[in-house]
């Protein structure tokens, strides 16, 4: 890359966490690498920005890229607003509406941006697979039961007498 984001290699604020899948992310049956990248004490880049920028790519909208993510244009317009303040270059940049509407890019640095986390993603699953396959061999293999649901009101609770 140009501006060199993934040639400089991993930084000490570079975080690897794991959890449970709930969604999008590398799968290994029920364990998962999730990189987030801390940006001093107040900021970090993580998968739900690079998912959103991803999305503002597809769509070429910020609201239509908040939709796809079930995000609010509100949520999704301060994320975005956030990288773009965080960073020496915008990431998206937007045009105002009008007859042909508004719409949003996104911009040469912010494509950088998720190739550079794309990479170190893909790095650090590589470099954590085996304990990563350590953990998913030390899981539980028997379904726990089924509990009930919690009452979690007293209309709930009267309504079944």
């Amino acid at each position: 890359m140009s501006n060199g984001l993934v040639s400089r290699g991993p930084s000490p604020d570079f975080v690897l966490t794991l959890r449970p899948f709930l969604g999008a992310g590398w799968l290994m049956n029920d364990v998962r690498l999730t990189v987030r990248i801390d940006l001093g004490s107040e900021r970090a880049l993580g998968p739900g920005k690079i998912r959103l920028l991803e999305a503002v790519g597809r769509t070429g909208s910020i609201s239509q890229a908040g939709r796809s993510l079930d995000m609010s244009y509100r949520r999704a317009w301060l994320l975005i607003d956030d990288m773009n303040q965080c960073f020496r270059e915008p990431v998206v940049t937007t045009q105002s509406g009008g007859a042909q509407g508004g719409g949003a890019e996104l911009t040469p640095f912010g494509q950088d941006l998720i190739a550079a986390y794309r990479a170190i993603e893909s790095q650090a699953l590589a470099a954590a697979r085996p304990q990563l396959r350590e953990l998913e061999h030390e899981l539980r293999q028997r379904p726990r039961k089924a509990q009930r649901p919690l009452k979690t009101s007293l209309r709930v609770a009267t309504a079944k007498r």
